[in-house]
């Protein structure tokens, strides 16, 4: 028997995965909570409006991360409700900084490239033109505020760089690795002594190989993956919120025979010679196998007795917690068609960002919804460990009206307060990994690891990290 820790994206991702091979089931899930799909969560409100407390859209990179994903997607007959975003969308093109007390349009394009930007009071052309100029640096990993500002300049780091992780990680640039987080740009330097040398011979050598390459994969890909391509999606959502996936997955397991228990959380693991015994609500279950999508720090409790060194490295993984307030306006009150908007962490404001729900993907009720981020690796300096929902309201509603000059109030409105929901990839984090596996490996423990503390803390990311839990795990029963 095959136990999976958790019944969000990912732990229903590997189950799905896992029934591929007979020798892992049955297979039972653990969820701690009342309901799957982890911290992808849509609320539907009477009038068709939809609040989304994770993720809304995914990426469409054209790689083997989403393209798996959308391979998903299509097994699981959810093609024809995908919400399609080109790269010509205005969410796709239009993203927002807020720094020195103003908005600016981060540069794209053409016109990004040439024109002084207000943002960096530079053009793009010099930002490129001057990380040619840099020498190379050989290092092992380094923060990506580090990384950037060292290739590119420390305005871009501060005022580009940093808002993004703040977006994506509700973390410091300061302290998430760079190997990690731009694994491709980062060898790129390494190898070549430039990002953009490194990343023009990448293009070319893909060029040389182009034909044979093609021909191979275009007889591989699905149907989706290929319209992805043909329409050059951006990002897409789902039809009625994006825990529509998770929801269908789960259904889909279920109907093949997956067992998921709510409410049994597990508190102990411990790997015998000939099985694995997990204490479940202080009862003792036994299993052949383990794929943990719990948070890596939340594992590192369960191993602790058994294996503390790898319960030491899983520790090296932290979480941080993020607040997400919800608001729903009567009316468009916004200054431009856009994703939304990044605070630059030097503001010295307790939000991290504001996502325009609405101009990405058209509410039924046409009114204007907007979803503030707030907190993270900050939360507790802005916050304290005990802030009320009522005050994160609060803050929120007067964030988002002084910073977009909105003057109306919100006519709805919902607050959550996600903790520990974020892993933090920090410097050494791709190191990390390798001592974990390594660990694992050598002591043949019969445990996979997915979820969004190790490869990526994207949709895509976790889905593929499941897959691979299962490739993984299988080394040991084959």
């Amino acid at each position: 028997m095959t136990a999976i820790l958790g019944a969000g994206i990912s732990g229903l991702s590997a189950a799905y995965y896992a029934l591929r091979n007979t020798k892992m089931v049955p297979i039972v899930i653990y969820e701690a909570t009342n309901r799957v799909g982890g911290w992808l969560h849509s609320i539907k409100l009477a009038d068709g409006t939809i609040f989304e407390q994770g993720p809304r859209t995914m990426r469409n990179t054209n790689d083997k991360n989403s393209n798996t994903t959308l391979e998903l997607i299509e097994q699981l007959h959810l093609s024809d409700k995908i919400i399609p975003i080109s790269f010509r969308h205005p969410a796709s093109r239009n993203r927002l900084i807020y720094a020195d007390g103003q908005i600016h349009l981060m540069p794209t394009g053409i016109k990004g490239l040439i024109e002084k930007n207000s943002l960096l009071n530079r053009s793009m052309f010099s930002v490129l033109w001057n990380e040619l100029m840099v020498t190379k640096d050989l290092k092992d990993d380094e923060s990506v505020y580090n990384f950037i500002a060292r290739r590119f300049g420390e305005d871009v780091a501060d005022k580009m760089i940093s808002p993004i992780i703040a977006g994506i990680f509700a973390g410091d640039a300061h302290k998430i690795s760079a190997k990690s987080f731009m694994t491709r740009i980062f060898e790129a330097e390494q190898k070549h002594g430039s990002i953009i040398k490194g990343l023009i011979h990448e293009r070319f050598s893909k060029i040389k190989d182009n034909t044979s390459i093609n021909e191979k994969s275009n007889n591989t890909q699905t149907s989706l993956v290929q319209r992805a391509q043909k329409e050059k999606w951006s990002m897409w959502g789902i039809e009625g919120g994006i825990e529509h996936l998770p929801e269908t997955l789960a259904h889909n397991i279920i109907d093949r025979g997956v067992n998921i228990k709510m409410q049994h959380k597990c508190e102990q693991l411990k790997f015998n010679k000939d099985d694995v015994e997990l204490t479940i609500n202080g009862e003792i279950k036994t299993c052949s196998r383990v794929i943990s999508s719990l948070p890596a720090k939340t594992l590192a409790d369960l191993v602790q007795d058994q294996h503390p060194e790898l319960s030491n490295e899983l520790k090296g993984i932290p979480t941080v917690t993020v607040g997400v307030v919800n608001l729903q306006f009567s009316e468009n009150i916004l200054p431009i068609n856009a994703f939304g908007i990044l605070i630059r962490p030097k503001e010295e404001r307790p939000i991290l960002g504001v996502i325009f729900d609405s101009h990405i993907i058209p509410q039924r009720s046409k009114a204007t919804v907007l979803t503030v981020m707030m907190g993270g690796a900050w939360f507790e300096k802005y916050f304290g460990q005990c802030s009320s929902e009522e005050h994160l309201l609060s803050v929120a509603v007067n964030q988002v009206q002084e910073i977009l000059h909105i003057k109306e109030d919100p006519k709805a409105f919902n607050v959550s307060i996600l903790k520990d929901c974020i892993p933090q990839h920090l410097v050494g984090h791709m190191q990390r990994l390798t001592h974990i596996h390594n660990y694992i490996s050598t002591h043949k423990i019969p445990l996979g690891l997915c979820g969004s503390s190790y490869q990526g803390v994207g949709i895509n990311d976790v889905i593929l990290s499941a897959k691979q839990a299962v490739s993984d795990i299988n080394l040991h029963i084959l």
